[in-house]
């Protein structure tokens, strides 16, 4: 019943700007502390930013302040905006829900049970 669908991916030049998107189906997104985690050949998924119930963000230090999660509850949808890109952002992204309004301290992929189908995302230098 539950999808997380991503859109937003593509190729861009370092420095350039990229805003991913995730919409919820069947889930209300408001309730959950939802994330993005990211993805290359022959690494563990990292994780990148997440978001609560009730607002409260976290972002991985190689993101701070250039990449923003957020999240509009009206349109059950998570974003993220991506600035400042350099190459060793490319990936493919995914956008994960938890069942529970909180995210946990050592963000962990295993703690999200909701995953989109993933986008990519390429920065060339």
């Amino acid at each position: 019943q539950v999808r997380l669908v991503e859109s937003g991916g593509g190729s861009v030049e370092s420095g350039g700007s990229l805003r991913l998107s995730c919409k919820a189906y069947e889930y209300d997104s408001s309730r959950y502390c939802m994330g993005w985690f990211r993805q290359t050949p022959g690494k563990e998924r990292e994780w990148v930013a997440d978001i609560d119930a009730s607002n409260k963000s976290r972002h991985e230090d190689s993101v701070t302040g250039r990449f923003t999660i957020s999240r509009d509850n009206a349109k059950n949808t998570l974003s993220l905006q991506m600035s400042s890109l350099r190459p060793d952002d490319a990936a493919i992204y995914y956008c994960a829900a938890r069942d529970s309004w909180g995210c946990r301290e050592l963000r962990l992929a295993r703690d999200f049970i909701y995953w989109g189908q993933g986008v990519q995302v390429t920065v060339s230098s």
